[in-house]
């Protein structure tokens, strides 16, 4: 039996003062949708955000992202790999398919982690029938810029998102309006939301913590430009010419007032540059003076705000060489770091678990068949395959030597492919055993031409 909730996350209010109510946010310059426009200023316009965010979803995106399909179907694990175009876990790597017209991961993962750039990243699941299943097609993007409203249910839950309508060019150029909003209903969306709290499906931002900063660097790099330009040349100051002989009353008021017009308008207009020059009455004077005293500094503060947009995101190693040049504390900081980044690769596997793997299931085959899951491989923590380490595990017995390793390891560290591999490519056994000795005859030629040039002490040994 079902217990009906008393309480309530959301009222179902509409508009924009309800979603500032449901993010506490009280700057008015990032309530939503103004929050769109800020954000993409500061990853577009500042090195050290734009550094932040790669340094967050590029590991995510790089990581190996796999289907789990224990304790399931063989045929349903299949299509759901095959589908995201993901490898199974265990299975040896499958021929790859053609990705024209595909559904791509990598390519969704990217949009999805703009979540930490805007709060929020939603998607409208497209399947397709191939006239025995149901074949997700493609999640499409619907850019936050797009989006008019979000309409949540009382005990907090997503109803719908809207999105503004698209304008018709005919009926725009003969009675200037918009086309109708369009719904789009919860059970066609993927919402990607960082850090929701209750009803607010608009998220928090990962550069939230960041926009003092942020906007304080801004203020103080224009400044820096400024006092450069300022001071880098100096200040043009013209001084008059003594007053003529005679000129008293009004002549000598005019004469005042063409001389500091005059000399106003030559030192506004002066330029630095090969042919700069300027032309003095007798008697007059242009000076270039700089400031006295010593300038602020301005390039402390900078780095201070730097470092603050660094440690927003946990990403302190960032700031290594000009905060701190400690290796121990470095690595103490990427365990964090890597840490923040297996969080965030996990809330978007539960996210896509639920809301793309288990509905193409549901689809295809009912709520009751289990699903496949999504798992990304953790992030930082898979040990250098290094030949020491190998000897070791083959020799307690942890790891079998095998061709499928053998091939591995000649791959991984570049030698010559097996003879035996190239025969069975349909290559004679004498023709692969002649490719594989003149693959190594020209590595050593090789390496024996980098021993000769390199450069050797007085005792001719080498260098």
């Amino acid at each position: 039996m079902l217990v009906a909730e008393m309480g309530y996350q959301s009222g179902s209010l509409t508009g924009w003062a309800a979603f500032a109510d449901e993010a506490n946010e009280k700057n008015p310059d990032l309530v939503w949708p103004k929050s769109v426009e800020v954000y993409d200023r500061m990853r577009s316009e500042d090195s050290q955000v734009g550094s932040v965010l790669r340094a967050v979803t590029l590991p995510i995106r790089k990581a190996r992202w796999v289907i789990d399909g224990t304790g399931c179907r063989e045929e349903v694990v299949e299509l759901v790999a095959a589908d995201l175009g993901l490898p199974v876990k265990g299975q040896p790597p499958q021929a790859p398919i053609r990705s024209r017209g595909r559904f791509s991961w990598d390519e969704h993962l990217r949009l999805a982690l703009l979540e930490l750039v805007y709060g929020h990243s939603f998607f409208e699941q497209v399947y397709e029938f191939d006239g025995q299943r149901h074949r997700l097609h493609k999640l499409a993007w619907r850019p936050p810029r797009t989006i008019s409203n979000i309409n949540v249910a009382r005990d907090g839950g997503l109803v719908s998102i809207m999105q503004h309508g698209l304008a018709n060019p005919t009926a725009r150029a003969m009675l200037g309006s918009f086309g109708q909003e369009i719904e789009i209903p919860v059970d066609r969306l993927v919402a990607y939301v960082n850090e929701r709290e209750g009803a607010n499906w608009l998220g928090r931002s990962l550069l939230r913590q960041a926009y003092k900063n942020w906007l304080l660097k801004d203020r103080m790099l224009r400044v820096q430009a400024l006092t450069v330009e300022r001071n880098g040349l100096g200040v043009p100051v013209y001084t008059a010419a003594p007053v003529p002989d005679g000129a008293e009353g009004e002549r000598l008021d005019e004469w005042r007032k063409s001389e500091k017009d005059a000399g106003l308008k030559l030192a506004k207009g002066f330029r630095a540059g090969e042919a700069a020059g300027a032309s003095l009455p007798h008697g007059a004077s242009l000076e270039l003076k700089g400031v006295t005293g010593k300038l602020p500094d301005i390039d402390g503060p900078i780095r201070y705000h730097d470092e603050q947009i660094a440690r927003a995101v946990l990403a302190h190693f960032l700031n290594l060489g000009t905060e701190t040049g400690s290796w121990a504390l470095g690595s103490t900081f990427a365990n964090f770091f890597t840490d923040s980044l297996n969080a965030v690769a996990e809330h978007i596997a539960d996210v896509t678990q639920q809301h793309v793997v288990e509905d193409l299931v549901d689809a295809n085959w009912g709520t009751a068949e289990p699903a496949p899951r999504l798992v990304c491989e953790p992030i930082g923590e898979r040990m250098p395959a290094t030949a020491e380490a190998i000897k070791s595990l083959i020799e307690v017995g942890a790891l079998t030597r095998d061709p499928a390793l053998e091939a591995h390891l000649r791959e991984q560290y570049g030698l010559p492919v097996l003879a035996a591999e190239l025969a069975a490519k349909g290559v004679p056994v004498d023709a692969a055993q002649d490719v594989a000795e003149e693959a190594d005859l020209r590595d050593q030629q090789a390496r024996a031409a980098a021993a000769a040039v390199r450069p050797t002490t007085s005792e001719g040994e080498a260098a």
